[in-house]
């Protein structure tokens, strides 16, 4: 008869998905470069302007600055934009901590809107209904490697003249009808976090076509020196948040490789939400049509507990991973109920601070349905693997609910 691994049967899966992060010679190669080099820093060295280079280039855009995370590149992006104390920001409260902490590191504050459950991204819809006198910029969340609605944002961007910060952190090289994630807004911003689809274990880059944001972003990453300046003369209050010419070499590897190993992932994505899509209580996230091209950062699925006996999501999660196959529930709460927001420590050492939002009055329905009840995520390194890996894959989903009474 059979048993549920978390019940002692066999398990569908006992081979490991291939391992994250990816790595060759390549990244050896380069590192000893440049340790022989003895120019290991970002102002001494090249790597990282070479790399800033190419991955600008591979994205269309003019200009590229990298820093030591996404979080430093998107508070960078919006101060550079003259974002700060008083205004307010609009953006989905389904995405990463991140997102919003850079925004209040500006002074200014985040305004939550719901997310669209076909395509978990930011919906278009609610970013209107939530601009106010105080609205200066919306920053949509490429969730997943999943690029946003750009068209529709854009143009509400540009009727309320507001600028847009692209938080592209999941999003190399995806698409909305042709166009680079990233492209769109005034910025994007990515991140080379050990998860992501191209690391250097920290670090990530702005992207922008505006020079004065470039300009404005480079110095804000180098303790407020400009360009062609004095070397002790600081014109903006900015930071140390440069990266090493160590990162610069791991990265201008990791992008050598990251064509082919987009593709896989793309490929055994979409062959994948093909095998879900037969099961019933699994659905993957809507096709669209104008996303010419999926980065595969996250695969994600809604799970309906009403075919699975009214199992909750954690039962299945913890089913699924007992039969091989490593799942995730994701965000458990929405960014509006994270304790920093719950209770307004905004201040010093976690003391209270009052930045014109009431953090307790929200509740985003798609937002809570996501963390508690539906999305069931699987990472990147999974869709590195084979055909049969993915209908693995799928078997184990069909046997966890074939045997769901028992979870």
């Amino acid at each position: 008869m059979e048993k549920l691994a978390i019940h002692g049967g066999k398990p569908v899966r006992e081979k490991k998905f291939p391992e994250w992060p990816f790595w060759n010679q390549d990244e050896i190669i380069n590192i000893i470069e440049v340790i022989k080099s003895g120019k290991w820093g970002y102002n001494e060295g090249s790597k990282v302007k070479e790399f800033e280079k190419k991955f600008a280039e591979y994205h269309n855009a003019r200009f590229g600055i990298c820093m030591n995370s996404c979080t430093t590149g998107l508070k960078v992006a919006l101060l550079s934009m003259g974002i700060g104390p008083g205004d307010e920001v609009i953006l989905p409260a389904y995405t990463f901590f991140a997102s919003a902490s850079s925004i209040i590191e500006t002074g200014a504050s985040p305004v939550f809107v719901d997310i669209n459950p076909y395509t978990y991204n930011i919906d278009p819809e609610k970013i209107e209904e939530s601009i106010t006198d105080k609205t200066k910029a919306v920053m949509p969340v490429h969730f997943a490697g999943r690029t946003a609605p750009m068209d529709k944002i854009m143009k509400i961007a540009e009727k309320h003249n507001l600028v847009v910060v692209e938080d592209a952190a999941q999003a190399w090289g995806s698409e909305w009808q042709g166009e680079k994630a990233g492209t769109f807004g005034n910025a994007g911003v990515f991140s080379f976090q050990s998860s992501k689809n191209i690391t250097s274990a920290e670090g990530g880059i702005i992207i922008t076509d505006d020079i004065k944001i470039a300009e404005l972003s480079r110095a804000y990453i180098n303790c407020g020196r400009m360009e062609n300046k004095k070397w002790y003369e600081h014109y903006i209050l900015g930071g140390n948040w440069r990266p090493t010419d160590f990162q610069g070499d791991i990265l201008l590897a990791q992008l050598k490789k990251y064509p082919e190993l987009k593709s896989l992932r793309e490929k055994n994505g979409d062959y994948l939400t093909q095998l879900l899509k037969n099961i019933k209580g699994i659905e993957p996230l809507k096709k669209d049509e104008n996303i010419t091209s999926h980065s595969y950062h996250i695969f994600i699925f809604k799970y309906k507990k009403e075919f699975f006996n009214n199992k909750p999501k954690e039962n299945f999660i913890k089913a699924l991973n007992a039969e091989g196959i490593p799942a995730s529930p994701g965000y458990s709460i929405p960014l509006y109920k994270q304790p920093v927001f719950q209770n307004n420590s905004f201040g010093p050492a976690g003391k209270k601070k009052n930045i014109g939002v009431n953090y307790n009055s929200y509740f985003l329905p798609e937002t809570e349905k996501a963390c508690k009840e539906e999305a069931v995520w699987f990472k990147q390194n999974l869709l590195l693997g084979t055909k049969n890996d993915m209908e693995n894959i799928a078997e184990a989903i069909e046997k966890v609910k074939k045997l769901s009474s028992e979870i």
